[in-house]
């Protein structure tokens, strides 16, 4: 029949889309197809006749009587919601008469709920199932305790409210149970809370022990059915019962964190600081064969944990959230105790979630170059043994050491966002603590940042990078040397022990050794290139003596001229003989020595004719005036 399961759908797809008022006018339409088909509807302009009632044989022969009932359940109660959220933007509130008419909406759904419980409780006729019958006498108490909810009766809430839980939890199985899950989630353990809060009952009581008490009052055949179907459910009150938790007997009553012991007031914090303590237990037993697993397997291990310290950290959250809607001031004992627990549920959180980082990173948290490498397939036993100790490629090696680069800071910021917590700062020793551990996971991030300079080939970069990590190692190697562990099996969480922080010492301390010898090996190679470069270039001759050669290979700009600068001759044009020729007398014709050739000769007969000639003109007199015309 899936009661439930149809009423969770058809409300889930009616306000998808729509409101409370659009899931009424819904069920409406869906109420006339469905008597259409039963042939029970009113004809039009025909007179009202009252419906009889429903009977077992009836849904025995045709479920689709049990759907009528249920939607007219349904619209009832979808007509309830839209008038309570038409007036819910009322300043003052809902007034009187509105809610009247809510309640009484709610109290004809209830009513119709529970004659569709006691009719399939006939099973023998309703051939109902045994589920059937619990879901039905669920959801008419889930009906009922929304009725008394309006009509503020807080302890008639309580026990139909507690009916609707314990029998949601017995009933839920794999299948539907994220339909159950949804409901006691969202609807009806907050609905107890609040009603236990207007009872007065102490918050030191969990749901799971206030629904137990509660359910005692129910019919006797629901008990004797929930018995028959999941007795654990009777004795640990719903939904816990499978997480082995049960109520006040199995959570702790006090939270001890640095020397301070609070008590836990609330019990939903009580119960989820048992499930922390239960899931490190497990962790524990989960990474005992260390050895076998790889570190994605022990990573995935910390999940649990991880998940019960964020469920621990919620329910802290929203017990101050709902102190200080209430006006408890900071300074109120109650409210004191509560931010001790959410620092410590904070740390507890943090902390696991640093040993998860740590775990990914690999052994010695990353400090040797073989560890914290993706993990790889397996190899078959056809793949030889050289094959599988290959070389790994100068990329994959960078990409490797990113990985590793990125979870120190995921750490480092988990570390700064634990300094914030309230109290921390106020603790010199966990402080001091907390900034050697930065410092210690600061260090190991230079070392995975020098490692890729030393993979990319400088080494003065990785020098420096290793010798800045020494530094930070050194000055939280004396904080860290006082913290030990008793165990070494225990798992890796924020806590960084002495002889971490001495391995991670030695260890850098021999990479600086490193370091500076292959940097002191580059220099000398670095200078006896240089030298030999400079021998080169002195055997050869300078760039000013082959100027009339085009170099080939680029002119070597070290071997412009000799230095230091040599006497030797340097090629000049012969300018000065050019100029020094017009300075030469040459003796005349009748002087010319008897030694002179006949060129020379030549030369001076035709100079001596010039000379004449020259003489003769300046003897003639000048013409004057125009065209040489003269007086």
């Amino acid at each position: 029949m899936d009661i439930t399961k149809l009423v969770v759908s058809s409300r889930e797809k009616a306000m998808l889309y729509g409101d409370y008022s659009t899931y009424r006018s819904q069920l409406a339409g869906k109420l006339l197809n469905c008597r259409k088909k039963l042939r029970i509807a009113t004809k039009n302009r025909g007179d009202y006749k009252p419906k009889p009632p429903i009977t077992p044989e009836q849904i025995a022969g045709d479920h689709g009587y049990l759907h009528l009932q249920l939607l007219t359940a349904e619209r009832a109660w979808a007509h309830a919601m839209a008038l309570k959220a038409a007036h819910s933007a009322d300043t003052r509130g809902i007034s009187a008469q509105p809610r009247s008419r809510i309640i009484s909406r709610l109290d004809k759904a209830a009513r119709t709920a529970e004659v569709v419980a006691e009719t399939l409780s006939q099973s023998g006729t309703s051939g109902a199932r045994p589920t059937d019958i619990l879901e039905a006498h669920a959801y008419a108490a889930l009906l009922r305790g929304t009725a008394h909810f309006e009509r503020q009766s807080w302890e008639e809430c309580l026990k139909s409210y507690s009916v609707a839980r314990i029998i949601y939890s017995a009933v839920s199985t794999p299948v539907k149970g994220d339909i159950f899950k949804d409901l006691l989630s969202e609807t009806i353990d907050p609905s107890i809370r609040y009603a236990a809060y207007q009872a007065k009952i102490p918050r030191t009581q969990p749901i799971t022990t206030i629904v137990r008490k509660a359910f005692l009052h129910a019919d006797t055949e629901v008990i004797d059915l929930v018995r028959t179907l999941n007795p654990d459910v009777m004795e640990h009150g719903g939904q816990d019962a499978k997480q082995g938790v049960s109520g006040t007997e199995g959570t702790p009553t006090t939270l001890k964190w640095r020397g301070r012991e609070v008590k836990i007031e609330d019990a939903a914090i009580a119960t989820a600081w048992a499930s922390v303590e239960t899931e490190k237990a497990c962790l524990t037993e989960k990474l005992s064969p260390s050895d076998s697993l790889r570190p994605k397997d022990m990573a995935a291990a910390y999940d649990d944990i991880l998940t019960a310290s964020q469920d621990a950290v919620d329910v802290t959250k929203q017990a101050i959230d709902e102190f200080k809607a209430e006006g408890v001031t900071q300074s109120d004992p109650r409210m004191q105790s509560l931010q001790i627990t959410r620092t410590a549920v904070n740390y507890e959180l943090v902390s696991w979630r640093i040993g998860r980082n740590r775990v990914l990173i690999g052994e010695a948290d990353g400090a040797h170059p073989d560890v914290g490498e993706a993990p790889t397939r397996k190899k078959t036993k056809e793949e030889s043994e050289p094959e599988r100790h290959k070389d790994v490629a100068p990329g994959r090696q960078i990409a490797r050491l990113k990985e590793k680069v990125v979870l120190y800071d995921g750490t480092l910021q988990s570390i700064e966002a634990v300094t914030e917590l309230p109290g921390v700062a106020n603790d010199q020793v966990l402080s001091s603590r907390l900034e050697a551990t930065a410092q210690y996971f600061t260090a190991l991030k230079c070392l995975a940042i020098a490692r890729s300079h030393s993979i990319a080939g400088n080494d003065i970069n990785t020098l420096a990078l290793i010798k800045y990590a020494l530094d930070k190692c050194q000055e939280a190697l004396p904080v860290l040397s006082a913290v030990e562990v008793d165990g070494e099996s225990s798992p890796r969480n924020i806590l960084v022990t002495g002889r971490d922080a001495r391995q991670l010492h030695e260890l850098l301390s021999g990479e600086l050794q490193r370091a500076r010898a292959l940097v002191g090996i580059h220099q000398l190679e670095k200078m006896a290139k240089a030298s030999a470069q400079a021998q080169d270039s002195s055997s050869k001759p300078p760039l000013t003596s082959q100027l009339s050669n085009y170099p080939s290979g680029g002119p070597d700009l070290g071997n412009i001229v000799h230095y230091p600068p040599q006497v030797e001759s340097i090629p000049v044009k012969p300018i000065f003989l050019d100029v020094a020729w017009n300075y030469i007398d040459y003796p005349d014709k009748q002087g010319q020595a008897p030694g002179r050739s006949t060129t020379d000769r030549s030369q001076g007969v035709r100079d001596d004719a010039n000379a004449s000639s020259a003489t003769e003109q300046e003897a003639k007199p000048q013409r004057r005036g125009w065209f040489g015309f003269g007086r």
